[in-house]
């Protein structure tokens, strides 16, 4: 618990200064002014996460969070809860949806394993790192998903994820594991506090039977366990999932340590509610990378107040959301440092 207190302390508000001298700069260049719209947002925010005029965001990784969900017990999911075994294999081959956008991006895939069911067979690497905190989540449509120490570890593991890796220009969040969108619509639901139905979604693409009974399972398993808005601890404890509370430690340390952190789909916006829950400074450290087609994702993404770089219809996770906001939000930047000024280009201003 003491990286957990010592993480959330260390986060602070943006700085209005930096974030004004940003923006005198932006006007200076040889532009209308405000013409290049969100970019110059962008811009703005990363000088002020940062706290540098030429923010260095040369170092891009993906951390992509593997665990399993013990709530597939309950046919909530398409897929049998194998596949999360079989798509951590693929990513370290290099073979999935998020590797092939990060190598289009220049980013590295760092994947975790915080709670995968069985033995993977890996050892620790530069892109592999084993830190299973148990095999699986328990089913929690009959008690809490798992205890309150291995919540806290969850958030702990990816603190720690993010401080073994120093340092990082930007980081994405990404996620596998089947089940995974039961306990973000569970979670969600507790935090904004909209029904289950209008949050809950297809995941992997199950049919309107399997649909009812997701949501039903989610009711159930929130009646059953009580958990409190205003514990997000506890709320991982009762409903969430290890990779939940591992994305959001990942993003509460790089607030701590002024790294621009991105959100991808639903299952990370679920951690950012809990991490935003824990420390509500985070939100200003956050890039919504896209909007998901998971009727959940708007809804977190209304509550936190946060506005999408994209929005692909895509729905696949993993952080491919990231890998593509990654250069868009970086182009800001290299506006605002490698522009040329009015004065500098000597090209005549507007008129006053």
């Amino acid at each position: 618990m003491e990286k957990l207190k010592r993480t959330i302390h260390l986060i602070d508000s943006l700085n209005d200064s930096l974030i004004d001298d940003a923006q005198k700069r932006l006007d200076s260049l040889t532009k209308p002014q405000g013409s290049l719209g969100r970019l110059e947002e962008f811009a703005k925010t990363l000088v002020a996460i940062t706290g540098q005029e030429k923010p260095d965001l040369s170092r891009k990784v993906v951390f992509t969070l593997a665990a399993d969900h013990g709530v597939t017990e309950e046919k909530v999911s398409a897929f049998p809860k194998e596949v999360t075994c079989q798509m951590v294999h693929n990513f370290i081959a290099g073979g999935a949806g998020v590797n092939v956008l990060a190598r289009h991006a220049g980013a590295t895939v760092i994947i975790a394993d915080v709670g995968v069911a069985g033995d993977l067979g890996l050892t620790d690497s530069p892109v592999f790192k084993n830190r299973k905190i148990a095999p699986g989540t328990r089913n929690f449509k009959i008690g809490p998903a798992m205890s309150r120490q291995e919540a806290v570890l969850a958030i702990e593991t990816g603190i720690a994820l993010v401080e073994e890796n120093l340092p990082l220009g930007m980081v994405g969040t990404g996620e596998m594991g089947i089940g995974n969108t039961t306990a973000a619509a569970a979670m969600t639901a507790v935090f904004t506090g909209k029904p289950v139905r209008e949050i809950t979604g297809r995941g992997t693409g199950i049919d309107d039977a399997a649909m009812r009974n997701k949501i039903a399972v989610i009711d159930e398993a929130l009646k059953l366990n009580l958990p409190d808005p205003e514990d997000p601890v506890g709320v991982l404890e009762k409903v969430g999932g290890f990779e939940i509370g591992g994305m959001a430690g990942i993003m509460l340390a790089c607030a701590a340590h002024r790294i621009p952190v991105f959100i991808d789909g639903f299952i990370s916006g679920s951690a950012a509610l809990l991490a935003c829950k824990l420390k509500p400074e985070t939100k200003q450290h956050l890039f919504a990378s896209h909007r998901s087609v998971e009727p959940g994702h708007t809804i977190i993404l209304d509550y936190l107040g946060l506005e999408p770089v994209l929005d692909l219809d895509m729905r696949l996770g993993e952080g491919t959301g990231c890998c593509l906001a990654f250069g868009i939000v970086e182009a800001g930047a290299r506006i605002l440092y490698e522009m040329a000024t009015f004065e500098k280009a000597r090209v005549t201003e507007k008129n006053k």
